[in-house]
Formats: structure tokens, sequence, C-alpha cells
């Protein structure tokens, strides 16, 4: 059976995307190679572990001070503006926040994520497209498209203003650098960059953020879980202010709730869109060439038959005997996608993930306000729309300083 990349009318509009033979659609491959080799390479991501730690530092200091108030934290946006920050300095050699810059890119991006999960009823129904006009979708599609592309083409712009007197060198750089030697045959132009560029901050926010939002949620519902974290971290980090990369490495069971938490939490539960380009019989059912496929990773990862009965509970302990990776080899665990199409970018996420989740558990105890007519979990468990199952309502905790990194 054989796949190929496909773009829905949604995507094609808000990236600009008119013709049918985009240079995503032909170069899909390559553009992960591109990206795997020179952008998110073991190597590359190592590099950035300063920008991680004083991301991380500058929010664990925010919430501490927040932690001499009775009043609750938005975690959730504590989270986002972290993740924003990060993948923006890395990516774009600054931070674009409402704090360092008149464009707010982390709610630019999470508007962008909500539309691309939107159903734009004239895409299915080409009869009733007039709805999506009505509604108002069409129109916040081409605003959104219009104000991102232009705030790309400015950040670009501006690295080629600065060409060699910049003190960073960051992924902009080099696409720059890459589109200049031709790097490996690629030819890519300003508007290949940008749709690079949006990938990279759509799949980082999304993964990162989402993951993080619900591991602190899930970890607080299930206190016995947080203790035994706790106590693993604390042990590993000799109960410093700060835990480091290289001690998050030999911490397994943190390792499993991450991957338990994205078990019950795919960011992408419904993996890329694939269209046959052959007709397949599939279980007795005939599947014509052109058929758009799509892989339901939610519900695989709740399968009874495969997990369990208790499938829909969070139990990080499954995981520390399972022999399962993010590598998609093992197919009832895809959380990443499988094979040619597995996200290039798990490295990247991951480092960001582990540290960050480490250094809130060390640093804080925390809890939860308990919600009125006992519907805790209708309320934490809800989950927002979007192309990414984000949690819907954001997340208020009271932080306090654990004792023993005082």
């Amino acid at each position: 059976m054989l796949l190929t990349f496909s773009l829905s009318v949604l995507i094609k509009t808000i990236f600009f995307i008119n013709n049918e033979t985009s240079f995503l659609e032909k170069n899909c491959l390559c553009v992960k190679s591109l990206c795997s080799i020179h952008l998110l390479s073991k190597k590359m991501v190592r590099s950035f572990e300063n920008i991680r730690e004083e991301e991380i530092v500058t929010m664990m200091e925010k919430l501490e001070k927040a932690s001499s108030s009775s009043l609750p934290v938005n975690l959730s946006e504590s989270l986002l503006k972290m993740t924003n920050n990060v993948i923006c300095r890395i990516a774009m050699g600054r931070k674009y926040s409402l704090e360092e810059s008149p464009m707010d890119f982390g709610n630019l991006l999470r508007t962008l994520m909500e539309l691309l999960g939107a159903f734009p009823i004239g895409e299915y129904i080409r009869g009733l497209a007039w709805i999506d006009k009505i509604r108002g979708l069409d129109r916040k599609m081409e605003d959104v498209s219009r104000t991102l592309m232009e705030f790309l083409e400015r950040v670009v712009q501006e690295h080629v203003d600065e060409g060699e007197k910049k003190e960073t060198f960051d992924f902009v750089d080099m696409l720059l650098q890459i589109q200049r030697d031709k790097t490996n045959g690629f030819e890519l132009d300003r508007s290949d960059i940008r749709l690079i560029m949006m990938d990279i901050f759509i799949a980082g926010m999304a993964t990162t953020y989402t993951t993080l939002d619900w591991a602190m949620m899930l970890l607080i519902r299930h206190p016995e879980c947080m203790k035994k974290l706790q106590d693993e971290i604390r042990t590993y980090s000799r109960r410093k202010f700060y835990v480091s990369e290289e001690q998050v490495e030999s911490m397994k069971y943190l390792k499993a709730v991450i991957k338990e938490v994205l078990r019950l939490h795919p960011p992408g539960p419904l993996l890329i869109p694939r269209q046959l380009s052959e007709d397949v019989k599939l279980k007795g059912y005939d599947i014509a060439a052109g058929t758009q496929v799509l892989i339901n990773a939610w519900a695989i990862h709740r399968d009874t038959t495969t997990w369990g009965p208790d499938a829909e509970e969070f139990k990080p302990e499954r995981h520390l005997d399972l022999p399962l990776d993010f590598s998609g080899q093992d197919f009832k665990y895809i959380p990443f996608g499988s094979g040619r199409r597995l996200c290039p970018g798990i490295g990247f996420a991951m480092a960001l993930i582990e540290v960050a989740l480490a250094n809130l558990v060390n640093r804080f105890n925390w809890r939860v306000k308990s919600r009125p007519l006992g519907d805790d979990d209708q309320y934490y468990l809800a989950e927002a729309p979007g192309i990414e199952v984000g949690r819907k309502f954001p997340l208020f905790v009271f932080p306090s300083l654990a004792p023993s990194t005082l």
C-alpha cells in the first residue's frame, strides 16, 4: 500500500498553498531529511540546552513568587509562554511574546491550531460551502494566514539584513544557508522557508506544551504517581534547585510517566492524513486509490484488547517493563506516527518535556481546588477542539515550594 502526502483545502488556504504540486507535497520526505540532519539532530538539540535551562528557570522563579500568594496560578499559561519562548529563541533567535514583542506568537499559533482542527463543511459537501462563509471560517483562515505569513516574512528578512553581524545562529539562519549553498540539492525559496518554519512551530508547540499541560494535570490528580516521581527526581537531583538534562537521562519513572501521558493524550490523535496511490484490500474491504486515510492513534492507545481492561486509566507503571519507545515500530503505540512519516522532532520535543516536567515536580508541591458539584473529571479531563487534543480549560494550581529545595 503506497501513501502520498495529502493537503486539505483548509490547510492550503492557511498556508497560501494554491498549486497542486507545492514544495511540501513534492518534497515531504526531503524536508524531513533536511530537518533531521540540519535542524533537529541530537548534536543540534544538545547545543540548545542553555536556552531550555534559562527559560525553565525563569518560569520557576515566577511560580516561586506566585506561590507566596493565596491566589491560584494559571499553570497552562506559564507552560505556553515557556514553550513559546524556547521555540522562538531556538528557531528565530529571540522571543516573540507580549512581554518581549508586539507580536504574541504563542497565542497566534494557538488560534492557528484551533482552525486546523475546525470542520470545513464545504470540503466534504461542496454545495454547503456557503455555510463556512456565514460562520466566518473562511475569513478567520484568511486573516490568520495573512498575519502569520507577514510575520514570518518579516523574521526572515530581519535575518537576511543582519547577515554575518548576528551573534547567534538559529534555525532561520540555517535554512538561509541551505538556500544559498543549495545543500544536498535543495532549492528553497522564501515561501518554502516560511512553510518549514511554520511546520516546526506547529509540531513543537502542539507536542511540547500540550504534553506538559496534560502531564501536570494527571500527576496532580494522581498523588500516588506524583509522590513516586518526586521521590525519584529528588534522589537523582540530590535536592538541588535545578535538575539538569544529564540527571534526567537516568530517571526511568519520569520517562514512564511521559509515555503514559502520550498514550492517553497523543498530541495529534489523528495522524497526518494520507492518500492511497493504488487500490488496496484491507480486512475484506476494497479501498480505492485516491481515498484519504486517517489513523486514529487515540483509539489505538485505548484499545482494551491490547492494553487490558484498565486502558483508560493513568498507570505509568505499565511502561516500566514494556520495551516501547517513540520509534513507531510497535503499532500499538504510535504517538509520533511510524515509518517514513515518523515525526523528525521527537528528540527536540522530549528534551524540553523531560527537563521541564522534572523541574516542576522537583521544585514544588502541587494541588488544585476541588470543583463544585463534584465535576472534577469533567472539568480537568475535558478536551479542546483543534489539530491537537489539548485541555479545554486552563489548569489553575496552588504551587508550594518543596522544603527540600528551599
